[in-house]
């Protein structure tokens, strides 16, 4: 998989309401501008905390120009977590794009306990779940049906990039159950501890390492089977 997720950014329209436009530098130039003053303004995203974009957002005339920011931040991160599990690449940016206009209606009631991170992985991985429980009520197929379509689709793929080993081991994660998938690419491809992935799928931590040793015994056979 190698075509990257197109950009985002928010700009608020005529009608009041909000709509993600493809160049996120606009806004943010705007916003920019009208900061001229502030000489010590930190133009990287990465040099503001996630408290630090929340305070930001909360107050109305930097609104815009920290959900830039957090779209930024997160974008990439938010856009192969959705990828992995739903493997269109389209799909995806669609997916991309519900997650953070969620994000922004509900970012204003965001508790600060959790990790901002977090609370927008949650919000994904509900997508995810979604999108592929409707792709199966839709067509009336029971879901190992869905993951065989998706194998199939990555196979199609004109932006999937990768070798041999690769995509057999992309087949072999889509043999998994849904839960066992999210699990598994949580903590190969992502290197997430735990005790974060806990926080994010609502699950216990000694029930994750159950699914994870499971999803890589199965994984192996797979493989094992392939060869």
């Amino acid at each position: 998989m190698s075509k990257q997720p197109r950009k985002l950014s928010q700009e608020n329209t005529d009608n009041g309401h909000s709509e993600f436009i493809s160049e996120p530098d606009k806004t943010l130039k705007q916003v920019q501008h009208d900061k001229e003053h502030n000489s010590s303004q930190r133009e990287s995203m990465n040099e503001y905390s996630d408290k630090e974009l929340i305070a930001i957002f909360r107050s109305p005339d930097s609104r815009n120009y920290a959900f830039n920011l957090l779209v930024r931040k997160y974008q990439q991160r938010v856009y192969w977590h959705i990828r992995r599990m739903v493997i269109d690449h389209d799909d995806s940016d669609d997916l991309v794009q519900e997650v953070f206009i969620k994000v922004w209606k509900n970012l204003d009631n965001f508790r600060e306990e959790a990790n901002l991170f977090t609370w927008i992985y949650r919000i994904a991985t509900n997508e995810c779940i979604t999108f592929l429980n409707k792709k199966r009520k839709r067509f009336f197929i029971p879901i190992e049906d869905v993951e065989h379509n998706l194998s199939k689709s990555l196979e199609a793929d004109v932006h999937y990039n990768g070798d041999d080993i690769q995509q057999k081991l992309q087949q072999a994660i889509l043999i998994l159950p849904e839960k066992q998938r999210l699990v598994f690419n949580m903590k190969y491809f992502e290197e997430m501890k735990y005790e974060e992935m806990s926080r994010i799928l609502g699950t216990s931590v000694g029930a994750l390492k159950a699914s994870y040793h499971h999803a890589v015994k199965k994984i192996e056979n797979f493989l094992k089977t392939e060869n």
